[in-house]
């Protein structure tokens, strides 16, 4: 008969003496004083027709080396066979002794969570959702007493089906930050394909985490060079976002939030006492009623001064490059050069670069927000209405990421461990607003509406994205992606003051991202776009419009000739040709030839519309100091109307194309990709449809 060996684990005064007591009538004096579990206790019996061997642990607060009682369990646990663990928590202090059970996690062990002291958790008048804790770990939670022997019978039950059944992982996983760094390691190992009897996921941790035997076993491996290159830039992303150089405080703030979140999600108390600052801020920020109008307060405040104080510089930046176009002209003339570079470069560069100030205050903002703790409290508080529409609590990370920039909000659903959930938040991340939509957005509501009501408008537009997101993912739940919801359980950091080197950081990295778009991308997009408006040449017609602009008896005159002159030529070239090739199914939702153009170069980069819309109707206008900025041509030359379905369709069709490759590699396959163009085009023209007709009566 093969016998099953039981590690019981757990923290001192947890009561795992008295619960080998309960379990096989073993004569184990209780306490935590010398002699009696400084050793590990050894209990056999039999249950069932199967020989079991309990092997009780040292208590210890965590699997380090601080102390003899440590460095005995974490050896068992790490080097010795068995075929088990039952960590036995003390439910009345569950948060605390989660800690050590994140630690046991990481072991990937079939495992056990024995919930005791059940019936003093009820005195106090705590009340624990095992079934939701059990989903949240990934591992079996069973209530137990050991004082009054309750749930015992159970908990060996359960004990003898998990010796027959294969293992599962846990659930346990970190914040946004390590995951990440985690996920750049694994997939560097994938590439490499490296052969390895243990996960790709618990080598990154232990290299993470600076372990010493698994650094011993990596730098013997031909990758290590590249490896360690990695490595070097993930510890130091850690230490940026935690403030700290000791990566084993790093992990323990980790797992302490782990174990916080776990608690605040599974745990109701009738005599909570809000003691703490954190949990006085949080009785305000997350309350039931007044947290959800808290937040939409917040972010229509962001909105409001990324408006109100971005239009100010803007300015300021269009001035400067209308009047260096004018510059450059004079330098090199009126002829293709100068043109090329005063109407194809810099107006589309240009017209991304004054957006800037734009972008730089609404990261700041989400920077904000995140740095201080309170965007894992907006999660909490929306988890119970993102279930409503099928979503994940969890999925709002990602999600809200995608105001941001879309890649990154692709790569971090990866926290999502059901697959379903994942693809449902994969879909819909594409409808919150990039920053890449941001000036296009500015554009066209600078140019329609008020400086009183731009920023409502805006703020409007983000909702609104948000929302018909949520109703899609309804849609997609309930008849694409059908599955049982998880729980939800993410950390809950401690409130603490913005880092300004953090903020610094953050900001700064996107927005020289940014710029280095407008100086690369999108340069040599809008120097594309320019020869594509320019060419093929008309002599003929140039020709004819030359002699009557010489016959012309006035300056108005001959300035008309030259405007109807270059009207002509753009509308017989390439981009013409192709604007007016798929003009038919944009023509129902009021999109001109020009506009559809735009839509079609921002499938490269958002910021493409933007600079193609500077292109196109820079033409034909003269380029000086007195001229028209970007905004009043786009409100001469655009009905409001068609600007109404223009902004509709560029809130929810297909993303940039590095965020949609970042989207197939996620989604785990191309084919969603093309389920993704053909969802959110249906989607985008349908909206557009019904918001230009509607616009059309107003």
């Amino acid at each position: 008969m093969k016998e099953f060996v039981i590690a019981l684990v757990g923290q001192p005064n947890v009561g795992k003496s008295m619960l080998i007591n309960a379990i096989a009538d073993a004569r184990l004096r209780v306490g935590n004083f010398s002699g009696v579990t400084v050793e590990k206790a050894e209990v056999r019996f039999v249950a069932q027709g199967h020989s079991i061997k309990i092997v009780d642990l040292p208590g210890t607060y965590s699997l380090n080396d601080y102390t003899q009682d440590e460095r005995v369990t974490k050896e068992f646990l790490e080097n010795e066979p068995y075929d088990l663990i039952i960590n036995v928590v003390d439910t009345t202090n569950l948060e605390r002794n989660l800690f050590l059970t994140t630690q046991l996690l990481e072991l990937d062990k079939k495992m056990i969570v024995a919930l005791n002291m059940m019936d003093e958790a009820q005195k106090e008048g705590m009340c624990i959702d095992h079934e939701q804790l059990s989903s949240i770990l990934g591992v079996p939670c069973v209530k137990v007493s050991a004082a009054t022997k309750k749930g015992i019978g159970k908990l060996l039950n359960r004990a003898i089906d998990m010796f027959q059944f294969p293992h599962e992982k846990s659930k346990l996983i970190y914040s946004d930050v390590v995951e990440e760094e985690v996920a750049k390691i694994v997939l560097f190992l994938e590439e490499k394909r490296y052969k390895s009897a243990v996960a790709y996921r618990d080598i990154a941790l232990k290299l993470l985490e600076e372990d010493v035997k698994t650094y011993h076993q990596m730098r013997d491996e031909p990758l290590w060079l590249e490896l360690s290159l990695i490595l070097k830039e993930a510890l130091e992303h850690l230490y940026l976002h935690h403030e700290s150089k000791d990566v084993r405080e790093i992990f323990a703030q980790e797992r302490a939030a782990f174990a916080k979140g776990a608690v605040l999600e599974t745990l109701t108390c009738k005599k909570c006492l809000t003691s703490s600052m954190t949990e006085k801020i949080d009785a305000i920020l997350i309350h039931k009623v007044f947290g959800i109008p808290i937040f939409v307060v917040l972010m229509w405040s962001l909105f409001q001064l990324t408006f109100e104080l971005g239009s100010i510089p803007m300015e300021w930046i269009d001035m400067f490059f209308v009047a260096l176009g004018a510059y450059i002209k004079t330098i090199f003339g009126e002829g293709a050069l100068g043109s090329l570079l005063a109407d194809g470069a810099l107006s589309g560069v240009g017209a991304v670069v004054m957006f800037l100030p734009n972008i730089v205050i609404l990261f700041l903002g989400i920077a904000l927000l995140e740095t201080t703790g309170y965007m894992a409290r907006v999660a909490f508080l929306l988890d119970g209405f993102f279930h409503r529409f099928g979503l994940h609590g969890k999925s709002f990370i990602p999600l809200v990421t995608g105001f941001g920039c879309s890649v990154p909000a692709y790569m971090s659903a990866r926290t999502l461990k059901n697959d379903k959930d994942r693809l449902v938040t994969l879909f819909i991340i594409g409808f919150m607003s990039c920053g890449a939509k941001l000036p296009v957005y500015v554009l066209f509501v600078g140019a329609f509406f008020s400086q009183e009501q731009a920023g409502n408008v805006l703020f409007l537009i983000y909702i609104a994205g948000a929302f018909v997101g949520l109703i899609a993912a309804k849609f997609l739940k309930r008849f694409i992606f059908k599955g049982v919801d998880e729980p939800f359980v993410m950390e809950m950091p401690k409130y603490r003051l913005p880092s300004l080197k953090l903020i610094w950081h953050t900001v700064a990295i996107k927005a020289i991202l940014y710029l280095q778009k407008a100086g690369t991308f999108i340069l040599g997009a809008s120097m594309l776009i320019w020869f594509a408006s320019n060419y093929p040449k008309y002599p003929e017609i140039e020709a004819e419009y030359a002699q009557k602009i010489e016959l012309a008896q006035s300056d108005e005159a001959k300035d008309s000739l030259e405007n109807e002159q270059a009207k002509m030529l753009l509308e017989k070239s390439f981009l013409a040709m192709i604007g007016k090739s798929t003009e038919g199914l944009f023509a129902p939702i009021g999109l001109d030839w020009k506009m559809t153009v735009a839509l079609e170069s921002g499938l490269a980069a958002k910021e493409v519309v933007v600079s193609t819309l500077g292109v196109l109707y820079a033409l034909g206008a003269e380029v000086d100091e007195e001229s028209e900025g970007l905004l009043e041509v786009i409100q001469k030359e655009i009905p409001f109307a068609s600007a109404v379905s223009f902004i509709i369709f560029v809130m929810f069709y297909l993303p940039c194309m590095a965020a949609s490759i970042v989207f197939a590699k996620e989604s785990g396959s191309y084919k969603y990709l093309a389920y993704l163009f053909v969802f959110t085009t249906l989607i985008a023209w349908g909206l557009s449809f019904i918001g230009y007709r509607i616009a059309l009566y107003m």
